[in-house]
């Protein structure tokens, strides 16, 4: 098997509604034996239609969707990827890049979809908006309270991407637009153009997304930006040097359209001065320094661009990557004994040797400078460029290391003397995506995070507790940031539940209370509840409504309560059983136990008989707010505070959700001295969508 195509491709784009071809356009060459393999083109895309059609079609279809429907479309849409995922293996081969390099590409990508779908279902509410923090009471008495609300922006997320991962740099933009509710117009960069179509294909072919939810423009972007309106989003991978130039475009300026960068970085991994050549962290340095410089041959915007080492360890270090990098071999990826293929094309790997080049006034090669056997490929056609290591005698007056970035498989050394020599070297990148500290010593640690965080999106540390399951230096998470300060962009991507919030307009909501919960569709102290003859926990997960309440019995607690409480849990404290100590402590007098209240409380309101009430699933926001002592009479009002259908998991067959209550327990002087909610577990009738 070869990296080659039969025929060449002629990726198209997608814009309102149908697929746009030209004949005619850029002639695209793979990477690994310079034979043409795609022409794309975006001659005749009308971009005003495009965003039109996004605004006009995609977004409404969208926001009729709820946050859980949402994500029961990606994760649909995750399984129906990962089941054509052979078809962009060999694509990605064309690339330059090996099938481990295409691993975190294409299932890397979709397990982003699978991971939003995930965090949508388990943190957001089944509903079109989020209501964002607390309510504020902003009266006296109550009567005037306030809440942000998270809404999606009515305008298009154009998503420019860079031509390294062309499948997951679309999806880990598409996933959180579109589970804000936002739809997509994606621009990937030309290299790799023909594979993100391929992905895009099967996206509209499986109808699983609303029509008008995703667009993709294959070629030139034309004059796609100066049709930007206030409602958009512009996200953008790439070179610092671009992103400045995008930055200022006269429309996105004029209209303050929103701006992401991810930029490259001269990302730094830290040895700590503790290691020594035997310890597990040496090899660990050793082989995530390697991995970095040889991992889609280079080209990624978080890989390592400079190792720091201790000053004494630089020939040891020099020594062991050599060993390392010789166990690299170089050819066609479609071969199962290459490790490293090529960059992304020929023209790449020119700006990569002039970069190179230009290092070489301050810095000497130390690893590298020759040409390597080839297994398959063509050293005058293809892209390839072998691995390069070089060392930086005085990195502290050097300007080249911290300033100018080979994207490919380069590194350079740079000696420190000191922990705080360390951290400035890191922080001379001025902005870095990822760094890396490789040390088991817990305070050489904590002086290298603390040193580096103002400079850095996210920090590793590495050492041998973590090595069976650390994801590496060069892999962002779902659930983590991923963007950085300066260089880097100053922007964030991904970062769990921050990456959706950044596609949503937040805005404050002031009202009174029950006109505030009757807009977020959650119960807000101090609102109209209703009390109904059938005991709230009598209901079915349908049956309740929001604002149902019951208000129970009174009950007055004594010193057997107090006793025979400290004697079931063991809890004697003495503000609780020391009648001389009590009285001399915070309260002066003895008082309940906080949990027993809780207890009190839950013997107040729950309905004991078999009903749809199947089980207590936790409790949260708790607050003691008074002390109660012996004598004083308590009673409980339980409010429903907000609703959470649960979809049905493989081999369950009782449908549920989740009903929050909000309980306030009062004294005889109506103070409130406890709140807290609690979540239950209720059955609910069964629908179309557990079918």
């Amino acid at each position: 098997m070869t990296s080659t195509l039969s025929q060449i491709l002629r990726p198209a784009s997608y814009v309102y509604g149908t697929w746009h071809a030209n004949p005619d356009g850029q002639t695209l060459v793979d990477a690994v034996y310079g034979r043409p393999v795609a022409v794309i083109s975006s001659e005749g895309v009308d971009f005003a239609q495009a965003l039109a059609y996004g605004r006009g079609v995609g977004g409404p279809a969208i926001r009729r969707l709820t946050f859980h429907a949402r994500a029961r479309a990606l994760k649909a849409l995750g399984t129906y990827l990962l089941e054509r995922k052979e078809d962009y293996y060999a694509l990605n081969l064309l690339t330059g890049a090996t099938r481990r390099d295409g691993w975190v590409d294409i299932e890397g990508g979709i397990g982003t979809l699978l991971s939003y779908a995930s965090m949508a279902r388990r943190e957001l509410p089944d509903e079109r908006f989020l209501p964002d923090g607390k309510v504020e009471r902003l009266g006296k008495g109550g009567t005037f309270v306030a809440r942000h609300l998270l809404v999606p922006r009515e305008g298009v997320a154009v998503q420019i991407n860079a031509y390294n991962f062309p499948v997951w740099g679309m999806l880990e933009k598409l996933a959180p637009a579109f589970i804000a509710g936002m739809p997509s117009l994606v621009k990937p960069a030309p290299q790799t153009a023909y594979l993100t179509e391929r992905v895009v294909r099967d996206i509209i072919a499986s109808g699983l997304l609303p029509e008008g939810s995703l667009q993709l423009v294959t070629g030139e972007p034309g004059d796609l930006l100066d049709h930007l309106e206030e409602q958009d989003l512009v996200a953008f991978t790439g070179s610092a040097a671009t992103a400045q130039k995008l930055k200022v475009h006269p429309t996105i300026v004029a209209r303050n359209v929103g701006f992401n960068t991810e930029a490259d970085s001269l990302n730094a991994s830290v040895l700590g001065l503790t290691v020594r050549p035997g310890d597990p962290e040496f090899a660990l340095f050793v082989r995530e320094v390697a991995r970095e410089m040889t991992g889609k041959a280079g080209q990624k915007c978080t890989a390592i661009r400079r190792a720091i080492v201790p000053r004494g360890r630089v020939e040891e270090v020099v020594a062991a990557l050599r060993q390392e990098l010789s166990k690299v071999t170089l050819g066609d990826p479609a071969r199962d004994d290459v490790r490293m293929g090529a960059l992304v094309s020929t023209e790449q790997r020119e700006r990569v040797q002039r970069t190179l080049d230009a290092l070489k006034a301050e810095t000497s090669v130390v690893i590298g400078g020759e040409a390597r056997d080839l297994l398959g490929g063509s050293r005058e056609r293809g892209a390839f460029l072998d691995p390069t290591l070089l060392l930086c005698e005085s990195p502290l007056t050097a300007r080249g290391p911290h300033e100018l970035e080979a994207f490919g498989p380069v590194a350079t050394l740079l000696p420190y003397g000191t922990l705080e020599e360390a951290a400035q070297l890191a922080r001379m990148g001025r902005g870095s995506l990822a760094g890396s500290i490789v040390t088991h010593d817990r305070a050489e640690a904590t002086e290298l995070v603390l040193g580096m965080a103002s400079t850095h999106g996210r920090l590793l540390v590495l050492n041998r507790e973590n090595a069976g399951e650390n994801t590496g230096h060069g892999s962002p998470l779902p659930q983590l940031k991923h963007g950085g300060p300066g260089r880097a962009g100053g922007g964030e991507e991904l970062g769990g539940l921050a990456g959706v919030r950044h596609h949503m307009n937040k805005v404050a909501v002031q009202a009174d209370p029950t006109t505030l919960a009757a807009i977020t569709r959650e119960y807000v102290p101090g609102a109209e509840v209703r009390e109904d003859v059938v005991h709230p926990f009598r209901k079915s997960f349908d049956e309740i409504g929001v604002g149902d309440s019951l208000l129970t019995h009174r009950r007055t607690v004594t010193e057997a309560d107090i006793v025979n409480f400290a004697g079931l849990t063991g809890d004697h404290f003495y503000a609780h059983v020391d009648e001389i100590g009590a009285r001399e402590g915070l309260f002066g007098k003895r008082v309940a136990h906080g949990y027993f209240l809780i207890s009190a409380a839950a013997g107040q309101f729950v309905s004991p008989a078999p009903g749809p009430v199947l089980a207590n699933y936790g409790l949260e926001n708790l607050r003691f707010v008074e002390p109660v002592g012996i004598g004083d009479t308590i009673r409980t009002r339980l409010t429903c505070k907000r609703k959470i259908r649960k979809d049905l998991r493989p081999g369950e067959t009782r449908p549920t959700g989740v009903v929050e209550w909000h309980a306030e327990i009062t004294n005889q002087r109506d103070e409130l001295v406890a709140t807290y909610d609690i979540l239950t577990l209720v059955e609910r009738a069964r629908d179309g969508a557990d079918a």
